[in-house]
């Protein structure tokens, strides 16, 4: 994420602008983002699926302050309004991945009079995809994400001691949750040790589907609270080096019930592994 020390940001689709991000929210900034106006930053494609998808999910879910669209030529000029926030998408590469992946985050950050958009003040980032994949592989689950975005500020604001770089992983405290739910699963994002139904059961004795992503949004589009899904972003290969996140999401409730990464390697492929199965069959209350 943009948090995680050693980073270089750069904006989409015009700004290119590099610096590290080491920033973590304070419970300050926090409060001053609770009285600020959120401008939900559209692309600059009119027919953008990301631009329909986002507008529902804010018209939707978003509660926690006033907000409004904003095209992406107005963002750079609104960012020096300390009374503002924004909601956008950022292309990030990690500064020592050899790789060299890039990958597309929607972030939440505060505006303010900073040197440049890299020196905004974060309050939350989600990996989205891996950079140049269709808009498609995730803009239908924005609604969710941006659900669980303000979700999780309002905890962090409540809880300002858990803020840290892995600050997500308190969310596998909830993977126990997962055995009175359905697990959904793509079989193209699995590990082939674990890509049959049969291999699943002997790993993972509760319930589980390998599903299409359309079986996915629909879960979504009907909130269904029995159903988890997976969310992995990768590099969509065998691009070693490059970090692959693992996040389960509830369909109806927004909520993160595990999120983890791991660097592709011979032995790691770009994939939900053998190994996260394997800690969620363990996962006890």
């Amino acid at each position: 994420m943009k948090k995680i020390i050693g980073l270089i940001m750069m904006m989409l689709p015009i700004i290119n602008s590099i610096a590290q991000r080491e920033y973590l929210p304070t419970a300050e900034d926090l409060e001053i983002f609770h009285t600020t106006k959120t401008y939900v930053v559209l692309q600059d494609n009119p027919l953008s699926e990301y631009n329909f998808e986002i507008k529902d999910a804010i018209e939707n879910y978003w509660d926690i302050t006033d907000y409004e669209f904003i095209n992406f030529d107005e963002f750079e000029p609104k960012t020096h309004d300390a009374k503002a926030s924004f909601i956008y998408t950022a292309t990030v590469m990690f500064e020592k991945d050899k790789s060299q992946t890039r990958y597309v985050f929607l972030c939440l950050s505060l505006g303010g009079e900073y040197p440049s958009i890299d020196e905004m003040k974060d309050i939350v980032n989600i990996p989205l995809s891996y950079y140049g994949v269709d808009e498609d592989s995730y803009a239908y689950k924005l609604g969710t994400l941006v659900n669980f975005m303000q979700k999780h500020i309002r905890m962090i604001t409540e809880n300002p001691e858990i803020i840290s770089q892995n600050v997500f992983k308190e969310y596998n405290d909830n993977m126990a949750d997962i055995h009175d739910k359905t697990l959904y699963i793509v079989e193209d994002e699995l590990e082939n040790d674990i890509g049959t139904e049969s291999r699943i059961k002997g790993e993972y004795p509760y319930d589980f589907k390998i599903v299409s992503r359309e079986d996915i949004k629909e879960a979504i589009m009907n909130k269904d609270e029995e159903v988890v899904f997976l969310h992995k972003v990768g590099p969509e290969g065998k691009k070693f080096n490059a970090r692959v996140y693992k996040i389960l999401i509830g369909a109806g409730d927004s909520n993160f019930y595990y999120f983890d990464y791991h660097k592709v390697s011979g032995r790691k492929p770009d994939a939900f592994l053998k190994s996260d199965l394997k800690k969620l069959a363990k996962a006890r209350d």
